[in-house]
């Protein structure tokens, strides 16, 4: 059954810095590209309207977005940078 899922949704190793935050994020990202992918599949195909496909993926991308702000992803970077200025 691990070979199945494994199959199904493959995952990569995480190269970055090693924090729960980014692991996390790695995560969403990963599954994000996943299911970005079926659903261009889909669509490709036919089963699914191309407006339809682009309001999924839409809502998936919002969704990441909202995951990488409320992981505050980013944003110590930034802050920093606006503190040397």
């Amino acid at each position: 059954m691990t070979d199945t899922f494994d199959y199904l949704h493959p995952r990569s190793r995480y190269h970055g810095a090693t924090k729960p935050e980014n692991l996390v994020f790695n995560a969403n990202l990963q599954e994000f590209a996943q299911r970005v992918g079926y659903i261009t599949c889909l669509e490709t195909s036919g089963k699914l309207p191309p407006e339809v496909a682009y309001a999924e993926i839409k809502a998936l991308w919002k969704q990441l977005k909202r995951s990488k702000k409320q992981l505050g992803i980013g944003q110590q970077r930034a802050d920093s940078q606006e503190n040397t200025a």
